[in-house]
């Protein structure tokens, strides 16, 4: 396995710094000062200095989320700094180092797991180096904490089974990309671009964004599953159909599971999580929802999403509960994905201002009308890749795949390879002749 992993740990560094040569020492440099700390931090615990460790465990958590504060938050402060005070402090316009609000946050739950007595010390900086610069999931997610491979990066299983069904995974999630979101993508530029401003045009926007930005994300979230399980490892799931949601709660629990799980371990919990008066459970939910919207982006939109997030939470977990009970279920889907899409408004605005614009065209407040040349001829033009996203981001073709396995078993032995042979065609071909198109969640 020593050799299976220096591999790995070579081709993942080489991949990192193919993409970032400028940030490379910096993913190093990050990642051996948690692995240090957690040695001093493992040595002071097993001399009983439980004080000492905390104070090394808080320096840890400091160094770690420096790095970050300064590549993704330097500039908003400083432009607040010279709101609030009319002064024109510079800017200092630093490239976001790529996956840093990932490896920062992988970094950091093993240290603290590691104070909290939940998994052993890893001695090996490259074991560990290699946990954390894992090439699949180091750029977008999902954020992969140490206990949940722990067990996997000095033994685990490779057949040909496994590598055939995380290829089958990757190629799944090249087709979400390549074939469903960035053809979205294009209705969504196209739809920026007229600034028809009509009701028909606000709503085709952002419900082709959120299949978007779903395909995005969780395509890129089955590449990472699949190659990951084609070395050896089985990550966790970082979506499960999160658009059939009867309300946000069940949201967030399908959507980016490995973040909101994070943000629940490591700040709603220690916080006091549920099992404190109904003031301080308030301020943990806000805190929590108002640092989730932080982690995204450094823009006051995004902490307007979160805040947003967080009172719908904390409007279903004291007000809505009661009513949900007897609330047929299609309402309760219709209420969840409005929210959600209202959500996404803020989520994509750069702006508050034109967040509450996008959003007052959607309920008919300064419209151009009804419908507009422009929005009535996209949504022609993408009748048919739409109504796919909106099958696929429920169970149903899974569903349909395993009832005919079970029904047909011999004849889709021989049509599922045919059909993940073609996607893997036509996708080669969309990239051939397409242009760059980054995952949407590179820049966070």
């Amino acid at each position: 396995m020593t050799w299976r992993n220096g591999v790995l740990l070579f081709f993942s560094l080489l991949f990192y710094f193919w993409g970032g040569p400028k940030f490379f020492g910096l993913l190093i440099a990050q990642t051996m000062s948690g692995w240090l700390f957690a040695l001093l931090i493992h040595r002071l615990l097993s001399r009983g200095a439980v004080k000492a460790a905390k104070l090394a465990l808080a320096a840890s958590m400091a160094v770690g989320a420096a790095g970050l504060a300064y590549y993704k938050y330097a500039d908003f402060f400083i432009q607040n700094v010279n709101t609030v005070f009319g002064i024109s402090l510079p800017l200092l316009r630093l490239t976001l180092p790529i996956g840093i609000s990932f490896y920062t946050f992988q970094v950091l739950s093993y240290v603290i797991d590691l104070y909290r007595g939940r998994t052993a010390v890893q001695r090996n900086p490259l074991t560990f180096l290699l946990y954390v610069s894992f090439f699949p999931a180091l750029i977008a997610g999902p954020i992969v904490r140490y206990i949940d491979v722990e067990k996997m990066l000095p033994a685990r299983d490779h057949s040909w089974e496994r590598f055939s069904s995380g290829a089958r995974r990757l190629v799944a999630g090249l087709g979400k990309k390549v074939l469903i979101a960035n053809v979205l993508g294009e209705l969504v530029s196209f739809l920026k671009d007229t600034g028809e401003g009509t009701f028909l045009s606000a709503w085709l926007y952002i419900i082709t964004y959120a299949f978007h930005l779903y395909f995005d994300f969780s395509g890129y979230s089955d590449m990472a599953l699949g190659m990951a399980r084609m070395f050896g490892f089985d990550l966790l799931e970082n979506f499960n159909y999160p658009y059939i949601s009867k309300s946000i709660t069940e949201f967030w629990r399908r959507w980016h599971i490995s973040l909101s799980t994070w943000f629940r371990d490591y700040v709603y919990i220690p916080l006091g999580g549920n099992r404190v008066k109904s003031a301080r459970h308030i301020f943990n939910i806000l805190t929590v929802w108002l640092l989730t919207g932080f982690w995204h982006g450094a823009g006051w939109s995004f902490i307007a999403w979160g805040g947003y997030f967080g009172l719908l939470l904390l409007a279903e977990k004291f007000i809505l509960a009661k009513v949900f009970v007897n609330m047929p279920v299609l309402l309760r889907h219709i209420y969840a994905m409005l929210a959600v899409l209202c959500g996404w408004v803020l989520f994509d605005s750069p702006g508050i201002g034109d967040a509450l614009a996008q959003l007052g065209n959607m309920f008919g407040f300064g419209v151009n009308g009804l419908a507009g040349p422009d929005s009535l001829y996209y949504l022609r033009s993408y009748m048919i890749p739409l109504l796919i996203a909106a099958v696929g981001s429920t169970p149903l073709p899974k569903k349909t795949f395993i009832w005919l396995s079970e029904k047909q078993g011999g004849l889709m032995a021989i049509i599922e390879p045919l059909a993940v042979g073609a996607v893997l065609l036509i996708v080669t071909a969309f990239l051939v002749d397409g242009s760059f198109n980054p995952f949407i969640y590179f820049r966070f």
